[in-house]
């Protein structure tokens, strides 16, 4: 009995998780510990195990309160969406840019484009850096009433606005609609009872947060990416050293076809008919409305807040150019 004892000390010490650096990482996810971006960053917990980093989640259903205790020093890093990144990184957090990244194609260029070591310097800012990103799906605008579909439409409805999301406030404005001040725990039942008339949430929420109830018989969802959300983490940049943060932005990205595969299944899980379909003209006229705004929102005029970094913008601007250099963006005067 003591020889086995001995036996399991020696293999335990001989492991290379034995010596993992403990790392504490507030989670943010919407449904908490069963969901599915929290399983997300277990499966990259583990992974980072190998690489000499074992993270110690701890899951948040409030991404307030979970960027709170970050703040507070309460967790060592934290994993929340892209929106909430933006005061640790500008850069990474205008990822979410509206309607700058319009397929997913796209969105797997610059992913794979972030995660090089060349882009290492861009992952610190403001003394925090961002160790992965990890998409959780385009946003899409759900609707009660399918005749909500062009930006005319808009006009005087009701949409739930994330009280902390200025450029989505700013939208919201420019189309003429009215906010009605929200946050993540609460826009799904304001939609879902009635008190508004659209909400902004990527496919997943359909179900898991029943958004179809909000739909109901008239409603739909509105075929068009309006951004890209991502699930990003980030600590303290004494946390990890320089290499041990870029293999850690490696293996996120090492699960971006995983990411990409629970994406496609919670799209698909909403019926072909609630999706509501966009004329290709008015596409373009979205594109172009949308590019309008970005500019406004890089450089912080016409009353648009500050919130868009100038490098992300321009990087974004390429990547479309170069899936699509047909598109009237890529030879206007004033291109991103």
């Amino acid at each position: 009995m003591i020889r086995k004892s001995l036996t399991a000390m020696a293999l335990v010490a001989a492991s290379p998780f034995a010596s993992a650096q403990p790392v504490s990482m507030c989670v943010f996810d919407v449904i908490g510990a069963n969901g599915d971006f929290y399983n997300f960053v277990k499966d990259y917990a583990l992974e980072m195990k190998s690489h000499g980093v074992d993270f110690q989640l701890k899951p948040y259903t409030d991404e307030g309160v979970a960027i709170g205790d970050f703040n507070a020093g309460q967790c060592d890093a934290v994993a929340a969406t892209d929106i909430r990144i933006r005061p640790f990184n500008k850069f990474t957090g205008s990822i979410s840019a509206v309607g700058a990244i319009p397929t997913y194609d796209n969105l797997k260029t610059l992913l794979a484009t972030l995660a090089q070591p060349k882009a290492a310097p861009l992952m610190k800012d403001n003394g925090y850096e961002v160790l992965g990103i990890v998409p959780v799906g385009a946003g899409y605008l759900f609707v009660n009433d399918r005749s909500i579909d062009t930006a005319g439409e808009l006009a005087g409805k009701r949409m739930a606005t994330l009280d902390y999301q200025k450029d989505a406030i700013h939208m919201v404005n420019y189309v003429k609609a009215t906010v009605v001040p929200s946050d993540i725990t609460n826009f799904a039942g304001k939609f879902n009872n009635g008190s508004v008339d659209t909400a902004y949430a990527p496919a997943f929420a359909y179900e898991a947060l029943e958004l179809y109830k909000g739909i109901g018989d008239k409603g739909g969802v509105v075929d068009y990416p309006l951004a890209q959300l991502t699930l990003q983490m980030v600590a303290r940049d004494e946390v990890l050293d320089d290499e041990t943060a870029q293999k850690a932005r490696e293996v996120a990205w090492g699960m971006f076809p995983q990411a990409m595969n629970l994406i496609e299944k919670q799209e698909a899980a909403i019926p072909d008919e609630k999706w509501v379909r966009i004329p290709e003209k008015d596409i373009r006229g979205y594109q172009e409305m949308f590019r309008e705004n970005r500019i406004e929102m890089r450089d912080g005029v016409n009353g648009a807040p500050d919130v868009y970094h100038p490098k992300m913008m321009g990087l974004l601007s390429k990547i479309r150019c170069a899936s699509n250099p047909s598109a009237a963006e890529c030879t206007a005067a004033n291109r991103e």
